[in-house]
């Protein structure tokens, strides 16, 4: 089976770059810092669905973008989730939260309505993230890094 992005994540984000087991993507709410990781296996809802090496894969990549997103941000508080209530592939939500941002402390879901990004911002915000996880994408030269 060859891995396809949901569509309704695609819809949703922005390609930010592919690590050695995620694709990361820039949620489209400008609101928020917010990452989403994609392991690029096909028909995964669960992470037990994954081999115990990728498990622990995952982890350490969403460790590494929890730490560089808080590093980036200077947020409050970063929030990880893996819901799959309306998306079931497997994708793990990395929110930088702001006792100053709009929903805090509910959570990000349900709360007004999503701010897309302009173009600028969009592109600010990937060579923002393509520059801090440098070193980390397994195909940069497609990046133009």
């Amino acid at each position: 089976m060859i891995f396809k992005l949901d569509p309704q994540l695609a819809a949703d984000t922005f390609l930010v770059g592919d690590l050695p087991l995620c694709q990361m993507l820039l949620m489209n709410d400008a609101r928020y810092p917010w990452v989403i990781l994609v392991p690029r296996r096909a028909d995964i809802t669960e992470v037990y669905q994954l081999p115990m090496q990728e498990q622990q894969l995952l982890w350490q990549e969403s460790a590494l973008v929890a730490e560089k997103l808080m590093i980036l941000t200077q947020a409050d508080k970063m929030n990880l989730a893996a819901l799959g209530n309306v998306v079931s592939q497997l994708h793990l939500h990395h929110v930088a939260r702001f006792k100053t941002d709009f929903a805090w402390p509910k959570p990000v879901w349900g709360q007004g309505n999503t701010e897309p990004y302009t173009a600028l911002e969009k592109q600010q915000v990937i060579d923002s993230l393509r520059e801090l996880f440098r070193g980390f994408f397994v195909s940069e030269q497609s990046l133009n890094l």
